[in-house]
């Protein structure tokens, strides 16, 4: 049986917390031991991409849900490359109908990974989010859901 595992957390990590969360993702996926995963991930910097990138170095599956056509172009110019490897390693993709990048398509892809999804991992500080669509909003979705929601966040790591 495969388990389903949605993505949500923080984006523009120090690179010191990023390699501390990272290593925290693929211990967890490790203890699932010979379970297949398939990972849902909108792959934005930050934890979405180091999830996902776990997730197909480990041998999963990755689904990829794209908040709205413009979305690519509103991530960093830097993470493109990321984002396009990670896209054409996808086994799936889900585009919501939005053509603008905002918010509100941010939360509704997150609502459609936790459809998807039997477990959300959060790389979350705590914290309530910056703005609508943020890691709070997505674990609270997800609590509301019913869903189990596991927090990845490193001992006195900051934003």
């Amino acid at each position: 049986m495969t388990m389903r595992i949605a993505i949500s957390g923080h984006r523009g990590l120090p690179a010191a917390v990023e390699q501390q969360v990272d290593r925290l993702i693929r211990d967890a996926l490790a203890e699932l031991g010979d379970q297949q995963v398939t990972g849902l991930s909108c792959i934005a910097d930050g934890a979405d991409t180091l999830f996902a990138r776990a997730v197909v170095d480990m041998g999963g599956d990755l689904e990829v849900v794209v908040p709205a056509q413009m979305y690519r172009d509103g991530l960093p110019a830097e993470h493109w490359p990321a984002y396009d490897s990670l896209f054409s390693a996808a086994t799936l993709v889900h585009e919501m109908d939005f053509i603008d990048s905002t918010s509100e398509a941010h939360q509704a892809a997150s609502e459609r990974m936790l459809e998807l999804a039997e477990e959300l991992w959060a790389v979350w500080d705590g914290l309530p989010a910056r703005g609508f669509g943020g890691t709070a909003d997505v674990v609270a979705a997800a609590r509301s859901r019913g869903l189990p929601v596991r927090i990845f966040w490193p001992d006195g790591a900051t934003r």
